[in-house]
């Protein structure tokens, strides 16, 4: 299947991790693909990697902390492509640290990468899209915008931002036929997944850990266009985690 051919996809965080999965996804469905990542080394791979698959990608070195690159960015990659489609929000970064020990740095360092990064990002494809007629946006928020373990607080109202800013911008953008939604991973292993444990599985009502791939077929499916009624909404990703009741015996 080849079901967005002639469209192209920016996704951000894409040199490694969940981001370069849903880059690989959306290149084997056609798309042209535009990688953005702070990280040249990790770019470079999976553009190489999907090129000899013969697939089409560009690469661009993107700081998401500053809004010159971030806007800079979208005009050449709009040059460079003649179009935007889709966006998807993925680069996102935590501190994990005990909140006395926080500092005003840590806090900004988070919150301008994740939250203020993903707004100015989709403020821009937006202004795209709009004069395109259409478009969609999928920012990656987290399970942990919902719950939360110690030391997380940076992460955790970062992540809670970008929900709230995912239904306020798809009320904003749904008269310029652009739809936005989030997607809430869970657990999503990218590292060694053999190296898992039985009860790493077992703890999830789903019975296993999750992937990126499982991510990836999120986005493509609120990014189709037949999917256009979708839109505000947060898919929690997780296994079912977040539905669990745990008490310690």
């Amino acid at each position: 299947m080849q079901s967005y051919q002639n469209k192209t996809v920016i996704v951000t965080g894409a040199g490694n991790g969940i981001g370069s999965v849903i880059a690989t996804h959306y290149a084997r469905q056609g798309a042209t693909v535009a990688l953005w990542d702070r990280d040249p080394t990790g770019l470079e791979t999976i553009r190489i990697a999907l090129e000899k698959e013969g697939l089409k990608a560009i690469s661009r070195v993107i700081d998401l902390t500053n809004p010159h690159e971030i806007v800079t960015g979208f005009e050449e990659d709009q040059q460079a492509l003649g179009r935007i489609d889709v966006l998807i929000n993925n680069a996102g970064l935590g501190r994990t640290k005990s909140p006395y020990e926080l500092t005003l740095d840590d806090w900004d360092y988070v919150l301008n990468t994740n939250l203020r990064g993903t707004f100015l990002c989709a403020r821009e494809a937006a202004r795209v899209m709009r004069a395109q007629g259409k478009g969609s946006i999928v920012n990656i928020a987290s399970t942990r915008a919902l719950m939360s373990e110690p030391n997380t607080e940076a992460y955790a109202a970062s992540k809670g931002g970008i929900l709230a800013l995912t239904h306020a911008l798809a009320i904003s953008l749904g008269p310029d036929h652009i739809t936005v939604n989030a997607i809430s991973p869970g657990w999503i292993e990218t590292g060694d997944y053999s190296k898992l444990k039985a009860s790493d599985h077992a703890q999830h009502p789903s019975g296993r850990v999750g992937k990126p791939d499982d991510i990836a077929r999120a986005c493509l499916y609120l990014t189709d266009p037949e999917n256009d009624f979708i839109t505000g909404a947060n898919l929690i990703i997780d296994g079912g985690m977040t539905r669990k009741m745990i008490y310690e015996e």
